[in-house]
């Protein structure tokens, strides 16, 4: 019988009573979806087949050759962690609307994809969450993509050492239109961070029992249903256990010098002084740098990185609700709206995110995230988070104001901060901060079942 992605129970995937069904899904389906993969080094292909038969062969040879399961990852997980055994890197393949069609599918096909995004593809959908002009986007990502391939691992040379394979093996029709290069950062506590110097990923939905059980659920649960992520894979030959993923890429650029003298600009106009200027950037972030969540503290509170709370009690007056971490993952509703996130952050920097360095010490552009995220709905997840949250001015309550951080469109309204931590009264209004972050391109993916990419 078809796997059931609608249970609340989290997946116990290792549980000797696991039904043939669920490991035949495991089985077939890509990693990194359910759990994240190590991918301290990244490397992202873009690349555009031209010939029917000589795409589907060499993506056939990717996915017999170099790709694992999800349930062959899991494996390799749990031996790292009770026998300090080594996995393998991770290769993982998407599927552009074009790609499909550009491998001979018809038309026919296409309607099998109940995603309207994916079928429009990005480009098309610029519109629906004021994205930049496509004329304003990196050269690669302005024509058309048919498929993404990721490579990622712990270490740089096996990454280095699959990307020069792949790229070798492309057939002389393909054209490699382009490649981005992520490496994860870290603060001195070892959290991931990203360019403004935040710990960044924490707060992600969960789908494996082994996962969900290391977390407290007092307030907020981070359990989440398979549905959240997986949908059959309409073109595989069993679609109630080959299932996959729709997948968003996009390029964002951080403008971190500008962004640290907004913080500054902020704490002025706040009159924060000493140690409580930190705040300005916590209201921004919804964090302060450590991961400390506002909406519990005043200040940063050092430790492990607190996920389990809501903003329920929270009115405004200690996180905003125009917070980033508010705005895209307000806790207390739309859970099915939440995405797997997987995004890494690229570009090359001499200075060190996490340290009270000036602005003008920090780099303006060529630096940001590769945002990725897998979704089961690209329309009811990514673009309703960007559109209905991040760009509404008046998200929860009339004034908010664009999530300072991902938010698109002009901000012509004026917000207020609150003076004093989770007491009464409020700044006078004033604009909003500026746009630092860039969108730069991307694309709409499909991440089919592995059963396809064999069978093609």
């Amino acid at each position: 019988m078809p796997v059931d992605l609608t249970s609340e129970q989290p997946l116990a995937w290792d549980s000797a009573t696991l039904d043939a069904d669920t490991k035949k899904m495991l089985d077939n389906l890509q990693p990194n979806i359910l759990k994240a993969h190590v991918r301290e080094h990244l490397s992202v292909l873009f690349v555009r087949f031209n010939d029917i038969t000589a795409g589907r062969r060499y993506l056939r040879k990717i996915a017999e050759t170099k790709m694992k399961s999800a349930r062959r990852h899991l494996e390799e997980v749990r031996d790292f962690t009770t026998k300090g055994r080594q996995g393998t890197p991770y290769v993982g393949l998407g599927i552009s609307k074009a790609g499909y069609r550009d491998l001979g599918h018809p038309v026919e096909d296409m309607r099998l994809f109940g995603d309207p995004a994916f079928r429009d593809g990005m480009k098309r959908r610029v519109a629906e969450v004021q994205d930049p002009p496509i004329e304003e986007w990196d050269k690669a990502y302005q024509r058309e993509i048919h498929a993404v391939i990721l490579i990622g691992a712990a270490e740089r040379e096996p990454v280095e050492e699959l990307r020069r394979e792949l790229i070798r093996d492309l057939p002389p029709s393909a054209r490699l239109l382009g490649e981005e290069t992520g490496q994860g950062m870290r603060n001195p506590a070892g959290d991931g961070i990203e360019h403004f110097g935040y710990v960044d990923g924490r707060s992600q939905p969960l789908f494996l029992k082994d996962e969900v059980d290391k977390e407290p659920r007092e307030h907020w649960d981070p359990a989440f249903p398979l549905s959240n992520v997986l949908v059959a894979d309409p073109l595989a030959t069993d679609p109630g256990t080959h299932f996959g993923s729709y997948f968003v890429f996009r390029k964002l650029e951080q403008n971190v010098r500008a962004f640290k003298e907004i913080e500054q600009e902020l704490a002025d106009d706040l009159n924060l002084e000493d140690a409580d200027r930190a705040r300005a950037g916590a209201m921004l972030v919804g964090r302060f740098k450590d991961g400390t969540p506002i909406t519990l503290h005043g200040e940063a509170g050092g430790g492990t990185v607190v996920n389990d709370f809501t903003f329920d009690a929270d009115e405004g007056g200690k996180c905003p609700f125009s917070g980033h971490v508010r705005k895209t993952n307000p806790r207390s509703h739309s859970r099915n709206v939440i995405m797997a996130r997987r995004g890494q952050t690229y570009g090359q920097r001499d200075d060190d995110p996490w340290d009270d360095a000036p602005p003008h010490a920090r780099p303006s552009g060529e630096v940001g995230l590769l945002f990725m995220a897998f979704n089961s709905s690209l329309q009811d997840q990514f673009e309703f988070t960007q559109q209905s949250w991040a760009n509404n001015p008046g998200f929860e309550v009339f004034g908010t104001g664009h999530d300072p951080i991902i938010g698109q469109g002009e901000r012509d309204i004026k917000v207020t901060f609150p003076k004093a931590w989770g007491k009464p009264g409020m700044s006078p209004p004033q604009r909003q901060v500026a746009q630092t972050v860039t969108m730069k391109g991307g694309e709409y993916f499909f991440m089919p079942s592995l059963a396809y990419l064999r069978a093609l």
